[in-house]
Protein backbone atom coordinates (compact mmCIF):
# COMPACT_ATOMS: atom_id res chain seq x y z
CA UNK A 1 0.00 0.00 0.00
CA UNK A 2 1.21 3.11 -1.02
CA UNK A 3 0.05 6.87 0.48
CA UNK A 4 0.83 10.13 -1.09
CA UNK A 5 -0.62 13.49 0.10
CA UNK A 6 -0.71 16.54 -1.74
CA UNK A 7 -2.98 19.82 -0.88
CA UNK A 8 -4.04 21.95 -3.20
CA UNK A 9 -4.60 26.15 -3.21
CA UNK A 10 -7.84 26.09 -4.72
CA UNK A 11 -9.73 24.73 -7.24
CA UNK A 12 -7.45 24.91 -10.62
CA UNK A 13 -4.28 22.96 -8.90
CA UNK A 14 -6.73 20.56 -7.58
CA UNK A 15 -8.23 20.23 -11.44
CA UNK A 16 -4.30 19.94 -12.72
CA UNK A 17 -3.41 17.13 -9.80
CA UNK A 18 -6.53 15.13 -11.12
CA UNK A 19 -4.72 15.48 -15.07
CA UNK A 20 -1.63 14.70 -13.74
CA UNK A 21 -3.03 11.97 -11.69
CA UNK A 22 -4.77 10.47 -14.14
CA UNK A 23 -1.80 10.39 -16.75
CA UNK A 24 -0.25 7.58 -14.32
CA UNK A 25 -3.36 5.45 -14.02
CA UNK A 26 -3.34 1.97 -15.58
CA UNK A 27 -6.64 0.58 -17.31
CA UNK A 28 -8.70 -0.57 -16.11
CA UNK A 29 -8.79 1.41 -12.71
CA UNK A 30 -11.21 2.02 -10.01
CA UNK A 31 -11.07 4.57 -7.67
CA UNK A 32 -12.97 5.87 -4.80
CA UNK A 33 -13.49 9.83 -4.25
CA UNK A 34 -13.91 9.98 -0.67
CA UNK A 35 -15.02 13.19 1.18
CA UNK A 36 -17.77 15.34 2.49
CA UNK A 37 -20.32 17.32 0.41
CA UNK A 38 -18.38 20.12 -0.81
CA UNK A 39 -15.04 18.59 -0.70
CA UNK A 40 -14.01 18.91 -4.04
CA UNK A 41 -14.30 15.21 -5.67
CA UNK A 42 -16.29 16.18 -8.46
CA UNK A 43 -13.48 19.24 -9.11
CA UNK A 44 -10.83 16.67 -9.19
CA UNK A 45 -12.81 14.51 -11.51
CA UNK A 46 -12.85 17.48 -13.48
CA UNK A 47 -8.94 17.20 -13.90
CA UNK A 48 -8.66 13.54 -14.57
CA UNK A 49 -11.44 14.18 -17.05
CA UNK A 50 -8.99 16.44 -18.58
CA UNK A 51 -6.08 14.00 -17.90
CA UNK A 52 -7.78 10.81 -19.82
CA UNK A 53 -8.29 13.27 -22.98
CA UNK A 54 -12.24 11.75 -21.84
CA UNK A 55 -13.89 15.46 -21.59
CA UNK A 56 -13.15 18.97 -21.01
CA UNK A 57 -13.62 20.09 -17.72
CA UNK A 58 -16.51 22.60 -18.18
CA UNK A 59 -18.48 19.45 -19.46
CA UNK A 60 -17.62 17.40 -16.19
CA UNK A 61 -20.45 17.96 -13.23
CA UNK A 62 -21.75 15.89 -10.60
CA UNK A 63 -23.86 12.68 -10.94
CA UNK A 64 -25.77 12.71 -7.74
CA UNK A 65 -29.17 12.70 -9.82
CA UNK A 66 -28.30 10.71 -12.80
CA UNK A 67 -25.68 8.79 -10.79
CA UNK A 68 -23.54 7.56 -13.40
CA UNK A 69 -21.93 9.70 -16.05
CA UNK A 70 -19.91 8.60 -18.71
CA UNK A 71 -17.18 10.26 -20.90
CA UNK A 72 -15.15 9.70 -23.82
CA UNK A 73 -16.19 8.05 -27.57
CA UNK A 74 -15.62 4.96 -25.96
CA UNK A 75 -16.52 5.28 -22.33
CA UNK A 76 -13.29 5.32 -20.96
CA UNK A 77 -14.37 7.36 -18.02
CA UNK A 78 -17.32 7.00 -15.47
CA UNK A 79 -18.05 8.88 -12.34
CA UNK A 80 -20.63 7.41 -10.47
CA UNK A 81 -22.19 9.06 -7.23
CA UNK A 82 -23.90 6.44 -4.76
CA UNK A 83 -24.94 9.01 -2.38
CA UNK A 84 -28.60 8.69 -3.05
CA UNK A 85 -29.03 4.88 -2.43
CA UNK A 86 -29.39 3.43 0.56
CA UNK A 87 -28.97 -0.46 0.29
CA UNK A 88 -26.98 -3.09 -1.98
CA UNK A 89 -30.12 -4.16 -3.86
CA UNK A 90 -30.11 -0.14 -5.50
CA UNK A 91 -26.15 -0.56 -5.77
CA UNK A 92 -27.50 -3.44 -7.99
CA UNK A 93 -29.59 -1.99 -10.28
CA UNK A 94 -26.42 0.13 -11.65
CA UNK A 95 -25.24 -2.46 -13.58
CA UNK A 96 -21.36 -2.07 -12.06
CA UNK A 97 -19.79 -5.42 -12.67
CA UNK A 98 -20.16 -4.51 -16.31
CA UNK A 99 -18.58 -1.33 -15.95
CA UNK A 100 -15.38 -2.89 -13.62
CA UNK A 101 -15.68 -5.31 -16.72
CA UNK A 102 -14.80 -2.13 -19.24
CA UNK A 103 -11.20 -0.80 -19.89
CA UNK A 104 -11.68 2.10 -18.16
CA UNK A 105 -10.98 4.35 -15.32
CA UNK A 106 -14.36 4.28 -12.52
CA UNK A 107 -14.61 7.51 -10.45
CA UNK A 108 -16.72 6.25 -7.43
CA UNK A 109 -18.51 8.41 -5.05
CA UNK A 110 -20.00 7.24 -1.70
CA UNK A 111 -18.82 4.10 -2.40
CA UNK A 112 -17.15 3.53 0.95
CA UNK A 113 -20.97 3.06 1.90
CA UNK A 114 -20.74 -0.24 0.30
CA UNK A 115 -17.90 -2.20 1.20
CA UNK A 116 -19.37 -5.47 -0.54
CA UNK A 117 -18.42 -3.88 -3.76
CA UNK A 118 -14.95 -2.41 -3.64
CA UNK A 119 -12.57 -4.91 -5.36
CA UNK A 120 -8.97 -5.25 -3.41
CA UNK A 121 -7.17 -3.19 -5.88
CA UNK A 122 -7.83 -0.10 -6.43
CA UNK A 123 -6.89 3.74 -5.49
CA UNK A 124 -8.50 5.91 -2.74
CA UNK A 125 -8.51 9.77 -2.79
CA UNK A 126 -9.24 11.17 0.73
CA UNK A 127 -10.10 14.61 -0.04
CA UNK A 128 -9.88 17.42 3.26
CA UNK A 129 -11.30 20.75 2.99
CA UNK A 130 -9.13 22.78 5.24
CA UNK A 131 -9.76 26.27 4.08
CA UNK A 132 -12.67 28.15 1.60
CA UNK A 133 -10.53 26.58 -1.37
CA UNK A 134 -7.48 24.51 0.29
CA UNK A 135 -7.54 20.88 0.03
CA UNK A 136 -5.42 17.87 1.26
CA UNK A 137 -5.96 15.05 -0.97
CA UNK A 138 -4.59 11.57 0.42
CA UNK A 139 -3.62 9.15 -2.58
CA UNK A 140 -3.48 5.46 -1.76
CA UNK A 141 -2.53 2.75 -3.86
CA UNK A 142 -4.05 -0.87 -2.93
CA UNK A 143 -3.17 -3.73 -1.87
Amino acid sequence: MTSTRYTTANEEETIELGRVLAARWPRPCIVLLIGNLGAGKTTLAKGIAEGLGSARADDVSSPTFPLIHEYGEEGDLYHIDLYRLDTMEEVETLGLEEIFSRRAVVLLEWAERFPALLPAERIEIRIEAIEEETRVLTVTELP
